[in-house]
């Protein structure tokens, strides 16, 4: 499992640009392979330093004969095909890959183990704990885990009091079904890429977002079938929870409900969003039916870790394509009443000035391949 997830959370390489160690390779392409498109990142290092070479994406409803922004579940030589093709697009030609795995795909959770029991034992004490979350044999599933520090707060009572050990230890477990891995690795190979790096999305947008937050703060990445959330302190993942809806279920319930077709749907939602007055206001009005639910179940995520942490969500960063949805920030603001940011990867890189603007509008997109890139250059 070592090249694989390579103990997930040392991977986050949450620093500055300048941060890069001497990895083994010096140009990178970063695969995020989601439902709607692939999007591809191609990084390279100079002077110790994160530099962008291109980037790509690449609508996959075309290949299952859908609409554009539609979600599909393609065969393993539909994918390939659309891969290379977004690499031929994208004019890369580097092979060394670090490739996404879907949230949907896997498990992430957090155990509660003995603050007794030594690191040592843990390779056998958690796969046997992670058995009561993961539904399949555990055989059939490959796992990683870190142990978290300790909040340093836990340590202490009252001021002027002895310190309190700790009772427990907080285990961060991932876990990938072996088929998926399989899959994904067999993909990469059928397209030329040599990739030793399979992370799971959740990890590889917070590597690329984040920097050096010093209280806690809630990651919703808003893609086309999904939201993920992850709440993140001094770069540690607390909690990880998947919302089952995503921006194509605003599309579906514009096309359904106005009774246009998915393609009209589509322009709609992202011409008009959520700010629409006039002939605009069904639109809007269907679309915040759904980015409610989502917000919603996302508040009970934030309310859920302020009760039992004791502490407050002190901001929120928005990545995937959905996040950019008209008026989503803003309206995401007015419910979680807090401070929502677009989160952009392409400030961990250096870029070329002239288009500096316009991946900053964009960055939320890329958040997962950029990441990923980031990831296989070390």
């Amino acid at each position: 499992m070592a090249n694989l997830f390579t103990k997930i959370m040392q991977a986050f390489n949450l620093g500055a640009i300048t941060n890069l160690g001497a990895g083994s390779v010096d140009q990178a392409v970063g695969v995020d392979i989601g439902t709607s498109s692939i999007k591809l990142v191609q990084l390279k290092k100079k002077g110790g330093r994160a530099v962008l070479e291109t980037y790509s994406t690449l609508a996959l409803g075309p290949y299952a004969n859908l609409d554009v922004g539609a979600t599909t579940n393609l065969s393993n030589e539909l994918l390939t095909k659309a891969i290379n093709d977004a690499l031929r697009e994208g004019s890369i030609i580097i092979k060394d890959a670090a490739v996404s795995i879907p949230s949907s795909a896997s498990l992430v959770f957090l155990l509660d183990i003995p603050a007794t029991v030594a690191e040592s034992e843990l390779a056998n004490i958690v796969p046997t704990e992670a058995r009561k979350y993961i539904p399949v044999p555990i055989n059939e599933v490959s796992l990683d885990y870190w142990v978290t520090p300790h909040r340093q707060e836990s340590f202490y009572a009252e001021a002027g009091t002895e310190a309190v050990a700790p009772k427990t230890s907080e285990v961060l477990v991932a876990a990938i079904h072996n088929e998926t891995l399989a899959k994904y690795k067999d993909i990469t190979k059928a397209s030329g890429l040599e990739a030793d790096v399979f992370e799971i999305e959740a990890f590889s947008a917070i590597r690329s977002t984040l920097s050096h937050e010093l209280s806690a703060v809630l990651m919703m990445d808003f893609g086309a079938s999904r939201t993920k959330l992850s709440i993140v302190e001094y770069g540690i993942v607390r909690n990880f929870h998947i919302v089952n809806r995503g921006s194509v279920d605003i599309t579906n319930s514009i096309a359904k409900s106005l009774g246009v077709p998915f393609a009209q749907a589509e322009t709609m939602k992202r011409d008009i969003g959520l700010g629409g007055g006039g002939e605009g206001k069904a639109v809007s009005d269907l679309a915040k039916l759904s980015t409610d639910y989502i917000l919603q179940e996302t508040q009970g995520v934030i309310q859920a870790f302020e009760k039992k942490y004791n502490k407050p969500i002190s901001k929120v960063i928005l990545t995937g394509a959905g996040a950019l949805l008209p008026g989503f920030r803003t309206h995401a603001a007015e419910v979680f009443r807090t401070e929502v940011v677009y989160g952009n990867p392409f400030e961990k890189v250096e870029v070329p000035e002239f288009i500096a603007k316009v991946l900053a509008e964009t960055g939320p997109e890329f958040a997962v391949a950029l990441g990923l890139a980031l990831r296989k250059l070390g």
